[in-house]
């Protein structure tokens, strides 16, 4: 057998190419809104949400009913909740999204014990990318449809409700709505991730793109395709080296993630430093 046939054995295998097909397809949605997440400091209100799915899930499984519409659902219950309770007392925001994830998680696990449920806990948990079916794809490729229809007709307004909510609002835009609607992506493309990555690897694909664009680049539009497509590069490549690496694929996803963001912040580090003595060299009577 040659190199290149080695190369090319993972694509002889449906399973593999309909793995890398819908981890592109979850990744990509996933990096818009991980932009926009990174810089309202939203990062544990996506952990909050992809936790919060999980008894949606167990009682979708209850009642008979798509997973898809009971993650969504208990993953707005959570946004909602979080958001009452902070306008209502005294505790602060990331304290009461703690407590809401935590104890909607905790539901889920009582749930999954009790009913006996013949899903793995593992595949809800970590995902079960490797076995999807066409189905699961179409799914998958509808949210990312929705989410990057939505993003790219209403990029600039979400902009500037994460710098500027007051902003925001003296322009006349509807910032409720976008508050909401910006949830509302955020679960909705973690109900597409929980066959691919699951619950608790999802929030790596949700902060992780846009983080590292963040380390990269200045300009926000810049930010939005970089983030794109470092995560369909990644995606990709992270479903394929998992072959020969004989590795769960998610997880391995989230380790080339986890090493691209390495990479960036000594990207990063070094320009800053460059840039730091480029300007001590111009101006060498400011450090005195």
């Amino acid at each position: 057998m040659s190199w290149l046939d080695t190369l090319l054995m993972p694509f002889q295998f449906g399973f593999m190419v309909n793995a890398m097909v819908i981890a592109v397809l979850v990744t990509v949605p996933m990096a818009l809104l991980s932009c926009f997440l990174v810089l309202k400091g939203w990062s544990l209100m996506g952990d909050a949400i992809s936790h919060a799915v999980f008894p949606g899930v167990v009682i979708a499984y209850i009642v008979g009913i798509p997973y898809a519409i009971g993650a969504f659902i208990a993953g707005m219950f959570c946004a909602i909740a979080t958001g009452f309770l902070k306008e209502n007392s005294r505790i602060k925001q990331d304290t009461v999204m703690g407590i809401v994830y935590s104890g909607m998680f905790g539901v889920g696990l009582v749930l999954y014990v009790k009913i006996q449920s013949t899903v793995h806990l593992d595949h809800i948990l970590f995902g079960d990318i490797l076995g999807v079916a066409w189905r699961d794809i179409g799914e998958s490729a509808l949210i990312a449809l929705v989410t990057v229809g939505v993003i790219g007709l209403k990029w600039k307004d979400f902009l500037l409700h994460a710098f500027d909510p007051t902003q925001a609002r003296a322009v006349g835009l509807r910032t409720g709505l976008l508050h909401y609607g910006l949830l509302c992506l955020i679960s909705l493309t973690i109900v597409g991730a929980l066959k691919g990555a699951g619950i608790i690897l999802a929030i790596a694909l949700l902060i992780a793109p846009g983080a590292i664009a963040f380390l990269l680049t200045r300009r926000f539009s810049t930010m939005l395709l970089l983030s794109v497509a470092l995560s369909a590069l990644i995606a990709f490549f992270g479903v394929y080296l998992s072959f020969f690496l004989d590795s769960a694929p998610a997880p391995t996803i989230v380790l080339l993630f986890s090493i691209a963001f390495g990479v960036a912040f000594v990207i990063s580090t070094r320009r800053t430093a460059r840039q730091e003595r480029a300007q001590d060299d111009a101006f060498p009577a400011a450090r005195r």
